[in-house]
């Protein structure tokens, strides 16, 4: 491994590129206009403009990524996550370019990206999911008969979708009539496939998800679990490890479950199986993310390892630098805490220059940012502008780490949410870590009104 191109931007883009360097690899680095002054550019070994500003027009020209990347001489390729890192046609192109593709192979992602094709994989491999339609739903009077069989409320959902994008929950047989049509459109807008299917909607529920890793030699192993079940719209917004209030027996057979997942499909490089959790701890595949996760600091804080690294030597075609399960151990607890550019009053984005930036430098804290003071954050993007991910030995002590981390973070000229993890880390719900992923909506729903969710 020479030089790899980084088909992404912003702090994913300075994670893998700090690795990089670390490991003495060059980098090259795209960006878009709006993104030219961001530190990840000037980071880079290399940097060369992909476009304008918008996404379509920069960061998914699958080609024109591929070309620069010819032109120079990059012998690998790292997508990081969203943008193209779940796009199997763009892996295959890269493959087929003579680079190498850093992630699991595009078979891999195209059966997976088909929430469909992976329900059945996994029902196949013993894996439980949830109860719901085998194929797409091809007209609402289908899905009207489906759903009245399994019982209301259930999830529509896009067979292509992710991230929260074609998924409504229908309480009634009014409610799937109103989201049919728009859930379909919705799909065929952002994944070019209108294909829909039901889930059994699970109450009260957690989402839990596994990272996973595997190598060209079969090896498979897991780093634990993260728990994202602080959510809006589908959106995860806080994320730890070890998941609270989990009980050991049900979590040695959740970790089980994600690693036969991952076997069901000779899975390499690194990964996540997501899960549906009830309120009798009993799990539900939900999902497999063939790509790194945003939250992966979580676990690389507990367990102490680089999971870029491993990328980069899985893709090499080592085998993992461990391969006994047993070996690996989760130490401390963490929580990661997504801080957003975002209007506390509209819960939009807040585009803007970030006249003041600064984060505390104290233990037990690490900020992955894409940003330095006096960078604008741009509306063409995701409004993220850092993670915060606050370390302690136990639970208590990553609370209390976080309220002091927390409070003296200052940002301006943009609205932030730094305020709702001020009042969140007050909040009982939170504190006892009882909580689902209706809950941070049901909290915001009882603080309506309230100035909660950015400082003014």
């Amino acid at each position: 491994m020479r030089k790899v191109l980084i088909a992404n931007r912003g702090e994913i883009a300075r994670r893998i590129i700090s690795t990089c360097h670390k490991l003495g690899i060059e980098t090259v680095a795209i960006y878009s206009d709006a993104d030219q002054d961001l530190p990840f550019v000037k980071e880079a070994t290399n940097a060369v403009r992909i476009g304008e500003n918008q996404v379509a027009q920069s960061y998914l020209k699958a080609d024109e990524i591929i070309q620069l990347a010819i032109e120079h001489q990059v012998s690998d390729i790292h997508p990081g996550y969203g943008l193209l890192s779940e796009n199997a046609d763009f892996a295959r192109k890269v493959e087929a370019a003579g680079i190498r593709w850093i992630g699991p192979n595009a078979d891999v992602i195209e059966q997976m990206g088909d929430k469909i094709q992976a329900r059945q994989t996994m029902k196949i491999a013993g894996v439980p999911v949830v109860p719901g339609s085998e194929e797409g739903l091809t007209s609402l009077e289908e899905a009207l008969q489906f759903a009245s069989l399994i019982g209301y409320p259930v999830m529509l959902k896009a067979s292509a979708g992710g991230g929260g994008i074609g998924m409504v929950c229908c309480e009634d047989e009014q409610a799937l009539s109103h989201s049919f049509e728009n859930v379909k459109k919705r799909a065929q807008s952002y994944f070019k496939n209108d294909l829909v299917f039901i889930e059994k909607y699970i109450p009260n529920a957690r989402h839990i998800e596994v990272q996973i890793f595997g190598d060209d030699a079969g090896n498979i192993i897991h780093l634990f679990e993260r728990n994202c079940s602080i959510q809006r719209r589908h959106q995860k917004v806080i994320e730890e490890s070890p998941s609270p209030l989990f009980p050991q027996a049900e979590r040695v057979k959740l970790l089980q479950a994600a690693v036969d997942a991952a076997k069901a499909v000779r899975y390499t490089n690194a990964g996540t199986v997501e899960f549906i959790v009830d309120a009798e701890n009993h799990f539900y595949f939900l999902e497999m993310n063939t790509r790194l996760q945003v939250e992966h600091p979580v676990t690389e804080a507990i367990t102490g390892f680089d999971l870029v690294e491993w990328q980069l030597q899985v893709a090499e075609g080592k085998t993992l630098p461990i391969k006994d399960q047993t070996a690996i151990k989760c130490t401390g607890h963490a929580i990661e805490y997504r801080i957003y550019a975002e209007d506390p009053e509209r819960f939009l984005p807040s585009p803007g220059k970030l006249q003041v930036l600064m984060f505390p430098q104290i233990e037990n804290c690490r900020i992955d940012s894409g940003y330095v003071e006096g960078n604008r954050v741009s509306p063409f993007y995701d409004p993220l502008i850092a993670k915060l991910v606050v370390f302690g030995e136990t639970r208590e002590q990553a609370l209390a780490n976080s309220e002091t981390v927390i409070k003296d973070i200052d940002i301006q000229g943009v609205k932030s949410n730094l305020l709702l993890f001020d009042r969140l880390l007050q909040e009982e719900m939170f504190q006892s870590g009882v909580y689902h992923t209706s809950s941070l909506t049901e909290w915001l729903a009882n603080h309506k009104g309230d100035k909660i969710y950015g400082r003014n």
